[in-house]
C-alpha cells in the first residue's frame, strides 16, 4: 500500500490520537503516527501543537523516521523557536553519529532551521562536520555555512567559517569543492565587496581538476567561478579555454552555456591572429547548434543567448544560417527569435538564401510573424546594399498580394529604405500611391504621407493625397498628425504657389484647433519660421537628412558586454542587466569582459576599464587655483575644523558633456589624508550605475586608494557626494601645469575624460616643521638660482602663523626689520621636496611679499602659480 492513505482521512479529534501514537512504545506505531502528521502538515493543517511530541520521537536509530521529524521540525521551528532549542542536543548527538548519512542530514537540517536563537549551539557541530572524514558530510556542510551566513553573517565569520570554507575549495574530492566554491559564490554576490572567492593561479588549477570530476551542477557552479576570474595574460587565458572546451560536449544544457560564457569571457584576452582562436571560433558553433534540437521552451533559452553571442561575435554562427530557418511547428515565440537571429547573420555570401526564406514566411498565416517577416526583408535592405534592389522588389510583390497587413508592413519597411538609399528607389512610389486608401495603420500612414512630403516635388498630385488625409486630421494619431503637419510645410516649400491655402489649413487645425502640445509647438514654429524666414525655413525643414543606420535595434555595446558575462542567467533571456529586475541592489554585482592586452590597471578601476590615454582631452571648465593666495583664504571656500583651505566646489564634467552625468568637486587633506570630494548628478533619463575612476600619470603620483563607492544606483535627478581617499605612490610624469590632473570616469553608459587642477597645499604633509639650525644652514646653502619673489596683492590677514599652519606651512622662526614681520617658513611635499619661505608682513598693507627657495631645483614660481 502506498503512503497515499495518510492524505485521506478526514476524521475529528486527530491531534488528541496523534498525540497518543507519537508516545507510543511501539516504533512502527510512532513512524506512522510521524507519517499522518506531516500529511496534515502538507495539507495545510496546524500540527504546531504537537512540536514537543515529534521533538520527542528525534531520539531514534530509524533514518526514514529522523528524516520525517526533521521534516518537521524546518517547517515548524521559527513559529516555535522556544521549543526548537530543545532539538538542539539531537543535532549535537547525530553529528558524532557513526553514520555519515546521519552526520549529513543533521547538519542539512541545522542549516534550515532559520531561528535566531538556536544558531550560537550549532556552531560547534557544524565546524566538526567541516572536518569530518566523510566527504558527503563535508559537502553539505559546506552549504550550511551559506545558510548560515544569510541567517547571522557577523556570527560565520567570527567563528571562522568563511577560511574555512576557502580552505574545502583544495579538497581531494570533486563535489566539496563545488558546493565550497557554490557558498562562497553566494556568500559573495550578498557582499559584493568581501573578496571572498580570492582566485590565483593555484586555486584556478585545482578547479579545473575538480570540474571533470564532479557533478553537472557541480560543474555549473565552478564555471560560474571561473568567469569571474581574470588571467593575467593571455597565455593563461589559452590554457583555461583548452580545458574548459571539453564541457560543450555535456548533455546538460546549463553546462554548455556555463562553458560558452567562461569561453567568450576569456576570448577576449587572445589575439585574434592566434590560430587557437580560430579553432576556439570553430567549436563554439556546434553546441549551440545542438542546443536548438531541445524542446521548445529550452530552444527559446538557447536562442535568447545566441542572439547576445551573434552581437558580440557574429563569425562564430555565420556559415550556421541554416538551423535558424522556422519550421512549420515551431511556437511562436522561438519563430519571432529565429527571425532576429537570421537578420543578424544576413550577410552578402547567404542573403539569396535568406530573402527566400523570408518571403517564403510573409504567405504563413501567423499575422504577427508575417508582419516580422516583411520587416526583416527591409532590415537585410538596408543592412546588405547588394542586396536592396532585389529585396525593393520582393516587397513589390508582396504589395501586389493585396493582404491588407502586407502591404502596411511593406511600405513602413520601404520608407526606411528610401532614407538609407535616397534617390535610387523613387521608381517604386507610384505603385505605393496606389494603395493609399487600404491604409488605416497609423505607423503605415505617417510612413505614406512622408514619402508623399518627401518626393512631393515627383508626385504630381501630392497635394491631392494629403489633402485626402487632412479631411480626418483630428481622428488621426498624433503620430499621423504631425507627419502629416511636416509633409504640408515640405510641400508648399518645394510647391509655394499651389499649396499657400492647404499650409495655412493645417496650421490652422494644428496651433488652434489641437490640444496636443507637441503638435501645437511644431506648428507655431513652422507658422514663424514660414512668416519671417521662408529661406531659413527651407535650410531647416528640407534640410539632408542623415543616413540610416544599419542596425537599429542593437543592444549597447557595455550593456551587451554585461549580458556576456550573465550567459546562462535571466539576465541574458531578459536582455536586461540583472539590477533591472532583482529587487534591490543587494546580491547584484556589475560584471564587464576584461579588456584584451592591458589587464593590470589602477586597483581602483573594475574589471575591463583599461589605462587612461596618455594624452586626454583638455580641461572642461576646470578651476584654475592652487596658488598662494587660497591658503590664506582669498578664495572664499570653506574652512576645515583644522583650519586647513578648501577650495569651493566647481564643475569639473559638464552633463552636455558627458551624457548626462555631471562631476563637480574639490581636493580637501582630513588627518593626513588627500580626499577627492565629488559631487555625481545624473541628469539623464536612465539610471547609471557601476562607477569607476582612474588617473592619467601626474606629476605627483596621486591616484586612487581604493575603488569609487558609489554603493547604490544613480537615478534620473539624484545627486549623491562621494569622498574618495587618493594616495601619493602612482606613476609620475610630469604635467603643464604642475598641479593638472587628468581624470577618467567610467558608469554602465560609457567612459568620460575631463581634467582639473589640485590646490598644492594638498601635498604639504604633516611632517615639514623643520629644526631651526637645520633651517638656517639649508637656507645659506641653497644657491640663488633656486629663489623666486612675488607679491600677494589686497590680503587681509590676521594670525597669518596660525592660518598656515593649518595647511602644514609652519613657522620656524619670526624677526621684525623696519617695521615689517619677517616669518621664516618651512613646506615639505609629499615627493620629499622641501620649500623654505619668507613672507614679509607690514601692518595695515594689504600687500605680501613672498620668497621661495627650493631644496631641490624646480621652478617654484611656475610650480605655486
Amino acid at each position: 500500500m502506498t503512503d497515499s492513505k495518510y492524505f485521506t482521512t478526514t476524521k475529528k479529534g486527530e491531534i488528541f490520537e496523534l498525540k497518543a501514537e507519537l508516545n507510543s512504545d511501539k516504533k512502527e506505531k510512532k513512524k506512522e503516527a510521524v507519517k499522518k502528521v506531516i500529511a496534515s502538515m502538507t495539507v495545510g493543517k496546524d500540527v504546531s501543537a504537537l512540536f514537543p511530541d515529534v521533538v520527542n520521537c528525534m531520539q531514534t536509530d530509524n533514518l526514514e523516521l529522523k528524516k520525517l521529524v526533521y521534516l518537521y521540525l524546518m517547517n515548524y521551528a521559527k513559529s516555535q523557536p522556544d521549543m526548537a532549542i530543545m532539538a538542539v542536543n539531537t543535532f549535537v548527538k547525530d553529528c558524532e553519529d557513526p553514520n555519515p548519512l546521519i552526520r549529513a542530514l543533521a547538519v542539512r537540517t541545522m542549516g534550515c532551521i532559520r531561528v535566531d536563537k538556536i544558531t550560537e549551539y550549532l556552531c560547534e557541530p557544524l565546524r566538526k562536520c567541516l572536518k569530518d572524514e566523510d566527504p558527503y558530510v563535508r559537502k553539505t556542510a559546506a552549504v550550511c555555512v551559506a545558510k548560515l551566513h544569510d541567517i547571522n553573517a557577523q556570527l560565520v565569520e567570527d567563528q571562522g567559517f568563511l577560511d574555512t570554507l576557502k580552505d574545502l575549495i583544495s579538497d581531494s574530492n570533486p563535489m566539496v569543492v563545488a558546493n565550497a566554491v557554490a557558498a562562497l559564490s553566494e556568500i559573495a554576490e550578498s557582499h559584493p565587496n568581501s573578496n571572498l572567492l580570492d582566485l590565483n593561479p593555484q586555486s584556478i588549477n585545482k578547479l579545473l581538476t575538480a570540474l571533470n570530476e564532479c557533478t553537472e551542477w557541480g560543474q555549473i557552479f565552478i564555471l560560474d567561478c571561473l568567469a569571474n576570474y581574470t588571467p593575467r595574460d593571455d597565455r593563461e587565458s589559452q590554457s583555461i579555454c583548452e580545458r574548459v572546451t571539453p564541457r560543450l560536449s555535456h548533455a546538460n544544457s546549463a553546462v554548455v552555456l556555463s562553458a560558452v560564457k567562461v569561453l567568450m569571457k576569456f576570448m577576449e584576452m587572445l589575439p585574434k591572429d592566434l590560430d587557437y582562436y580560430g579553432t576556439l571560433l570553430k567549436k563554439l558553433a556546434p553546441p549551440l547548434v545542438t542546443l536548438l534540437s531541445a524542446e521548445p521552451e529550452l530552444q527559446y533559452v538557447a536562442l535568447r543567448n545566441i542572439n547576445l553571442i551573434v552581437q558580440k561575435r557574429p563569425e562564430i554562427l555565420k556559415h550556421e544560417m541554416k538551423v535558424f530557418f522556422v519550421k512549420y511547428n515551431d511556437p511562436i515565440y522561438v519563430k519571432l527569435e529565429k527571425l532576429d537571429i537570421m537578420i543578424r547573420l544576413a550577410s552578402q555570401a547567404n542573403i539569396a538564401q535568406v530573402l527566400a526564406e523570408l518571403k517564403e514566411y510573409a504567405t504563413e498565416v501567423d499575422v504577427d510573424f508575417v508582419r516580422k517577416a516583411v520587416r526583416a526583408i527591409g532590415r537585410c535592405a538596408i543592412k546588405v546594399e547588394q542586396s536592396a534592389e532585389r529585396c525593393v522588389s520582393t516587397l513589390l510583390d508582396l504589395i501586389q498580394t493585396k493582404v491588407n497587413y502586407v502591404v502596411q508592413e511593406a511600405i513602413v519597411v520601404i520608407k526606411d529604405i528610401f532614407r538609407k538609399y535616397p534617390n535610387k528607389y523613387e521608381s517604386v512610389i507610384a505603385t505605393l500611391c496606389e494603395n493609399l486608401d487600404s491604409l488605416d495603420e497609423p505607423e503605415a500612414r505617417a510612413a505614406m504621407i512622408w514619402i508623399v512630403g518627401e518626393y512631393a516635388e515627383r508626385i504630381d498630385n501630392a497635394d491631392e493625397l494629403l489633402e485626402s488625409f487632412l479631411e480626418g486630421f483630428h481622428d488621426e494619431s498624433t503620430q499621423v498628425q504631425l507627419q502629416l503637419l511636416t509633409a504640408i510645410v515640405k510641400l508648399f516649400l518645394k510647391k509655394p504657389t499651389e499649396t499657400q491655402e492647404l499650409v495655412q489649413q493645417v496650421l490652422s487645425l494644428a496651433t488652434q484647433d489641437s490640444d496636443n502640445p507637441d503638435l501645437r509647438d511644431r506648428g507655431y514654429i513652422y507658422w514663424r519660421l514660414l512668416s519671417t524666414d521662408p529661406v531659413a525655413a527651407k535650410e531647416v525643414v528640407l534640410a539632408e537628412k542623415p543616413l540610416i543606420s544599419e542596425e537599429t535595434d542593437l543592444i549597447e555595446p557595455t550593456l551587451l558586454e554585461e549580458l556576456i558575462c550573465h550567459i546562462g542567467t535571466l539576465a541574458s533571456v531578459y536582455h536586461k542587466p540583472p539590477s533591472a529586475f532583482v529587487e534591490g541592489s543587494r546580491g547584484v554585482m556589475h560584471k564587464r569582459l576584461p579588456l584584451g592586452g592591458d589587464i593590470g590597471g589602477s586597483p581602483a578601476m573594475g574589471a575591463g576599464f583599461g589605462a587612461a590615454p596618455a594624452v586626454m582631452p583638455a580641461s572642461l571648465n576646470a578651476p584654475v587655483g592652487g596658488g598662494l593666495g587660497d591658503l590664506f583664504d582669498l578664495g572664499g571656500g570653506v574652512g576645515m575644523p583644522m583650519g586647513a583651505y578648501i577650495p569651493p566646489k566647481t564643475v569639473w564634467l559638464p552633463a552636455m558633456k558627458a551624457k548626462g552625468l555631471e562631476i563637480s568637486g574639490t581636493f580637501a587633506r582630513r588627518a593626513g589624508v588627500i580626499q577627492m570630494e565629488l559631487v555625481l548628478t545624473n541628469k539623464a533619463m536612465s539610471v547609471m550605475t557601476d562607477f569607476a575612476i582612474q588617473f592619467n600619470r601626474n606629476s605627483f603620483g596621486l591616484a586612487p586608494a581604493g575603488p569609487l563607492q558609489v554603493l547604490t544606483p544613480l537615478g534620473p535627478n539624484q545627486t549623491i557626494e562621494v569622498s574618495l581617499p587618493l594616495s601619493t605612490v602612482g606613476p609620475v610624469m610630469k604635467m603643464d601645469p604642475l598641479n593638472n590632473l587628468q581624470v577618467a570616469v567610467k558608469n554602465n553608459i560609457d567612459v568620460f575624460y575631463f581634467s582639473c587642477q589640485y590646490p598644492i597645499s594638498m601635498l604639504f604633509v604633516e611632517d615639514g616643521k623643520m629644526e631651526r639650525q637645520v633651517f638656517l644652514a639649508t637656507w645659506k646653502d641653497i644657491p640663488n638660482d633656486n629663489e623666486s619673489q612675488f607679491q600677494i596683492q589686497d590680503c587681509h590677514l590676521n594670525s597669518a602663523s596660525n592660518k598656515l599652519q593649518g595647511s602644514n606651512i609652519f613657522t620656524i622662526a619670526k624677526r621684525t626689520v623696519e617695521g615689517q614681520d619677517m616669518l621664516y617658513m618651512s613646506i615639505k611635499l609629499s615627493n620629499g621636496i622641501w620649500v623654505l619661505a619668507e613672507l614679509k608682513v607690514q601692518a595695515g598693507n594689504p600687500n605680501y611679499t613672498v620668497m621661495l627657495n627650493k631644496s631641490k631645483y624646480i621652478s617654484s614660481l611656475r610650480f605655486f602659480q
